[in-house]
């Protein structure tokens, strides 16, 4: 691609981002070298890639759920597609998705709510997944939502009742991780933990 002809480019995602009422085929079209998601009709900019902490417990975490839950379950990791809504595409860091369920899975991404999301948190991402994803997953029924807290090794679980999310359960060290919904997790924190290297 010639030098002009990729500032073009650059100027005409910089004025997408500014857009709002976006939908996924806008979302889809841009290449820009960033990682977006689009949240009600807006492109949200994704920070810079996760630390190799965040990569190594998603690693760790997804090797452990489908060791017990594979047979059951479709276990994906970011980055991929979540493709709640045309104006509402979310990259959780993993996912998981009953087999029988398995017609919401296309090549362009997940069309529809998976049965469980995971997000590992990150300074710059705290109140995104915290507040903001916490919502979003809520209002298009998820039934489960987990967020780990990569510094402390903390998982808290969230499960959906009438629309909304309860904090159902808090686990940490040797208790072992299990589902209301997903009988098939079973591991403890502290065995992902201990895999993971203390890194600068």
């Amino acid at each position: 691609m010639s030098d002009k002809k990729e500032r073009q480019n650059k100027n005409a995602y910089a004025e997408l981002i500014k857009e709002s009422n976006l939908t996924y085929n806008d979302y889809a079209s841009i290449d820009d070298g960033n990682r977006y998601e689009l949240v009600g009709g807006q492109l949200e900019l994704m920070s810079p890639a996760p630390s190799v902490t965040h990569q190594m417990i998603s690693f760790e975490m997804q090797k452990d759920i489908t060791k017990s839950c594979e047979s059951d379950y479709v276990i994906l990791y970011a980055p991929i597609d979540v493709i709640l809504a045309n104006d509402e595409v979310r990259q959780p860091d993993l996912i998981l998705i009953r087999r029988d369920r398995m017609d919401i899975i296309s090549n362009r991404g997940i069309v529809g709510s998976p049965d469980l999301v995971v997000e590992i948190l990150s300074p710059s991402t705290l109140k995104r997944d915290k507040i903001d994803k916490l919502n979003t997953y809520a209002n298009f029924g998820i039934p489960e939502y987990w967020i780990v807290e990569p510094k402390t090794g903390i998982l808290e679980q969230y499960s959906l009742h009438d629309k909304q999310y309860s904090l159902i359960n808090v686990f940490q060290e040797d208790e072992h991780v299990t589902s209301p919904d997903i009988p098939c997790i079973s591991f403890t924190m502290a065995e992902i933990m201990k895999r993971i290297p203390d890194l600068d």
